[in-house]
């Protein structure tokens, strides 16, 4: 992108984020929740902005945006523990904290040993300061007029434009680090006949990334190989001791 598109995505991803209003978040224990967590730990996100409309919109999900949690990173009394791929910032460390006051969720990878939780984490951390595909912004902002789009084009609207690998989108590079040590997200899978030891026909699996590459935060929610925990619910809970008001 030249330096007037620079500029104008910039301007654009501004408007952006200007902040809507959203349902009340739910008190959330931060140090639970910091102790509920494990390395390479997806968490998904409610945002509160025009960007985050406009993603909910396109996807059909809650969830707007995606973070992983790789632990703390650094010395002092409170490293950051989270990366992600700010629209402003880029790719970047930051505190858990700061999640707080959205809707979140969090998302396991199922088996995963801890050297691929690592590795996971590793990746991420190594795209540190890569920016965020501006060409995406681009393509969100025209979304954002409330004109009907079909479902089966929704997941190529926010893949336009979207291909620079030297820049970032949240839930694709999370979606990357897993797919790095080929763990599965949400793929698209074929079915082949072949023939066992013993000479048997048996059906494989044979699984594909989507065919734009693209992810979103939705397909860590509803992947079968991710648990969905939900930080805010609580350890032990009687609904008899619930206080209605009149």
């Amino acid at each position: 992108m030249n330096k007037i598109q620079t500029a104008i995505g910039t301007a654009i991803a501004h408007v952006l984020t200007v902040p809507i209003t959203v349902p009340p978040n739910l008190p959330v224990d931060i140090a639970a929740f910091r102790a509920l967590l494990l390395p390479g730990d997806v968490i998904l996100v409610e945002g509160d902005h025009r960007l985050s409309a406009a993603i909910k919109y396109l996807t059909q999900s809650t969830w707007s945006h995606a973070a992983l949690f790789v632990g703390p990173q650094g010395e002092g009394a409170e490293p950051p523990d989270c990366v992600e791929a700010d629209i402003k910032l880029g790719v970047r460390l930051f505190r858990l904290e700061e999640l707080l006051q959205y809707h979140v969720r969090v998302c396991r990878p199922v088996g995963l040993r801890a050297e691929g939780q690592q590795a996971v984490v590793d990746f991420v951390l190594s795209k540190i300061g890569t920016q965020y595909d501006l060409r995406y912004v681009f393509d969100l902002a025209r979304y954002l007029v409330p004109l009907p789009i079909p479902r089966r084009w929704r997941r190529k609207a926010i893949s336009l434009g979207s291909g620079d690998p030297t820049r970032a989108i949240c839930s694709t590079l999370i979606a990357q680090a897993f797919l790095k040590i080929g763990y599965p997200i949400l793929p698209d899978v074929t079915a082949e006949t072949v023939l066992d030891e013993a000479g048997r026909a048996r059906v494989r699996e044979i699984y594909h990334i989507h065919e734009n590459g693209l992810f979103v935060p939705r397909d860590f929610d509803i992947s079968p190989f991710f648990q969905v925990i939900k930080p805010e619910m609580p350890a032990q809970f009687d609904y008899h001791k619930l206080v209605w008001g009149e």
